[in-house]
């Protein structure tokens, strides 16, 4: 087991753009439904094993896991487990929501819409 790898906004973006990585977000619904990084998906940090499955099918996908900002310790409790759960190749955007909006990025809202 590795830990999970931690990377910066930069990296990010890069993920985002080539579309390279899932990226989910380790906070409670209302935080996610006001606002989220483009495409990312709602996974709180205390979910199930079974949603936890459900929402990243892949072990091998590259998953990007960030929370509100370098004082939350959501991001780092959900990468740890996915690490533990099997999953490959986590990185961890420490610095989350707060530094990507601080720079400006484009955010979304709303619900996630799982289809399948």
């Amino acid at each position: 087991m590795s830990n999970p790898i931690t990377i910066d906004r930069q990296a990010v973006a890069d993920l985002i753009d080539t579309g390279s990585a899932v990226v989910v977000e380790a906070l409670p619904a209302p935080h996610y439904e006001d606002a989220h990084l483009p495409g990312a998906l709602h996974l709180p940090h205390d979910s199930e094993d079974a949603t936890i499955a459900e929402v990243l099918p892949g072990r091998t996908a590259t998953v990007v896991v960030y929370c509100s900002n370098l004082a939350c310790p959501n991001s780092t409790i959900l990468s740890r487990r996915l690490a533990q759960l099997g999953y490959t190749d986590v990185r961890e955007y420490e610095a989350g929501k707060e530094d990507w909006s601080t720079a400006g990025l484009p955010t979304e809202s709303g619900a996630t819409v799982v289809t399948g």
